[in-house]
């Protein structure tokens, strides 16, 4: 007889729901409030398309040192192994801050004020989706503990 599989709340669906619409708005509130066009102009810009493309690669990254451990749900797969490798070796939560490093870098591109300060309101809810997958991590990885020590949420070395 095989297992149910956990229902969508049980599995934090919710928080995926939460930050489709969310991850929409950033890329729409720099095109909408902000002076910029999707040719850089100016400096800044240029420097925000750097940066956007940082934040995507990194994501990427992300998505390929998961493996077939990656889930779009915070609650980790049943049987899957703690991912210590590739970009989780330098930060535990990569995706996020991919995601949230393009947003930044979408605003700077867009010269959207606007855009830069809903990037902050998206990383308080990564911040808080993460912490929330913490506690899974850590009831299904007697290991996280260590891990969550040495290794920063988003940012090597510093957060």
């Amino acid at each position: 007889m095989t297992q149910a599989k956990p229902s969508f709340t049980a599995r934090g669906g919710i928080w995926v729901l939460a930050q489709v619409p969310l991850m929409l708005l950033a890329l729409v509130i720099p095109m909408r409030f902000g002076a910029g066009h999707f040719m850089p102009v100016e400096l800044v810009q240029v420097v925000g398309v750097a940066v956007t493309v940082l934040g995507a690669a990194m994501s990427v990254w992300g998505f390929i040192s998961l493996g077939d451990a990656l889930t779009p749900y915070p609650k980790p797969l049943a049987g899957a192994t703690l991912h210590r490798q590739g970009a989780f070796k330098l930060m535990r939560h990569p995706i996020y801050a991919g995601v949230l490093l393009a947003s930044f870098g979408w605003s700077l591109w867009w010269l959207s004020v606007a855009g830069g300060l809903y990037a902050l309101v998206l990383a308080v809810f990564f911040d808080r989706k993460a912490a929330y997958e913490e506690l899974w991590l850590r009831q299904q990885y007697k290991v996280y503990p260590d891990y969550q020590a040495k290794v920063k949420k988003f940012i090597p070395g510093v957060y």
